[in-house]
């Protein structure tokens, strides 16, 4: 049990983690990797080499040791672990391996002298604590998963229906279940685990569902990266009636009921979850306005698709931004960035309005403080990461 000794241990070390937490979390992952390379399929490796994922692991350990004698001003951080925590399959017996090694690391980025066995037992105890928290809710969300209409717990065998191209470089996965059994209904938003093995190895990767899980099926709408293994095998290899394991649907980002206005804002492949939010919104009478940011109109996927429903839905305003146009492409409402003037215009009059915006980090700090500025209340302007969480100030 934590005591008032452990828990003024933990944060007097806080300021030191911080100062050397990416070496500190750098070096528990190599370790980590090394020593349990069947946890490798767990950790997206493009991540690891970028630092994004020990980046925002270190922060996440820091807030909890922060805040160790509060614990509710993590809300939404907790959540979001929990979920992809659930995505990727993380199980209880997991958790003993990664305790061992981040103690570990700890010892030795600090040194005998400051990492003494009483800093050890209380962040042992503190990492117990933070376990325990969650494996219980991740258990719960396992067990809702499986006993729901469809849900399963673990990996479903899925396959392809059939392969869409959406844009020059997104393609459309249609899958459905091989036992022929319905499918948990997701909630627009949320995403789903791939299990793939590519060259010998085993891979995890979520992906946002771009459409509502209806008629037995979800779809996944994949980017090819230059240098994404799993991406490049989706579009590549990866073949219709070509089986592969699915994870259940999970995430928090997820379009909340309601009457305000909605703004729905992504750019590039960030327009995913975007689309499914935008089928479930239209079942509303709430004013939707749909703002899109692409390159050019060769990569902005559903183009088509998103202009017809704004044909047929008088609540649906369609905006499309391009960094630039082509001779010969359809014409945008406008080219070059999205700036704040070009929000300004774009939105609803009104400013009490619920916005969910995606896209590249870039994209998204400029969206989160232009909504700012033109005094969208920052509780009801929603944003998700797709990779490991980042520094949006």
């Amino acid at each position: 049990m934590l005591t008032a000794e452990h828990r003024a241990i933990i944060k007097s070390t806080v300021p030191l983690l911080e100062s050397g937490g990416e070496a500190l979390i750098t070096y528990f992952y190599a370790t980590l990797l090394d020593d349990n390379p069947q946890l490798r399929a767990i950790f997206n490796q493009t991540n690891q080499a970028s630092g994004d994922q020990p980046r925002a692991l270190a922060k996440a350990v820091l807030m909890y040791a922060r805040h160790i004698d509060n614990l509710a001003p993590l809300g939404d951080m907790v959540a979001r672990i929990i979920n992809k925590h659930v995505a990727l399959q993380i199980l209880p017996e997991h958790y003993p391996i990664v305790g061992a090694g981040l103690l570990g690391a700890i010892r030795k980025v600090l040194g005998p002298e400051v990492a003494t066995d009483a800093v050890i037992e209380a962040w042992g105890l503190a990492y117990g604590q933070l376990a325990s928290l969650l494996i219980g809710a991740e258990e719960a969300l396992y067990a809702d998963k499986e006993s729901a209409r469809g849900g399963w717990r673990g990996a479903r065998r899925f396959y392809v229906a059939r392969k869409v191209r959406e844009s020059d470089e997104i393609t459309s996965l249609y899958l459905r279940p091989l036992d022929g059994g319905p499918v948990l209904a997701s909630l627009p938003g949320q995403y789903i685990t791939l299990r793939v093995t590519v060259d010998g190895e085993e891979m995890r990767r979520n992906y946002s569902l771009s459409d509502e899980s209806g008629a037995g099926e979800y779809r996944i709408s994949v980017k090819r990266e230059a240098q994404g293994k799993v991406s490049r095998f989706l579009h590549h290899e990866l073949q219709e009636e070509e089986s592969l394991d699915l994870f259940a649907p999970s995430g928090n980002f997820t379009l909340a009921a309601g009457a305000k206005p909605l703004v729905l804002i992504s750019a590039g492949v960030g327009i995913t979850p975007t689309m499914a939010m935008l089928h479930a919104a239209l079942r509303s009478e709430r004013p939707i306005h749909f703002i899109h940011a692409a390159r050019h109109a060769g990569v902005h996927a559903f183009r088509e698709h998103v202009t017809g429903l704004a044909a047929r839905h008088a609540q649906l305003r369609v905006f499309y931004n391009y960094s630039e146009h082509r001779e010969g492409d359809a014409v945008p409402a406008a080219v070059g960035m999205l700036t704040q003037e070009r929000l300004a215009q774009w939105l609803p009059p009104e400013r009490d309005i619920d916005v969910y915006f995606l896209g590249p980090l870039g994209f998204m700090k400029s969206v989160k403080q232009s909504l700012k500025g033109l005094g969208v209340p920052e509780a009801q302007s929603r944003f998700e990461f797709f990779g490991p969480a980042a520094e949006m100030a």
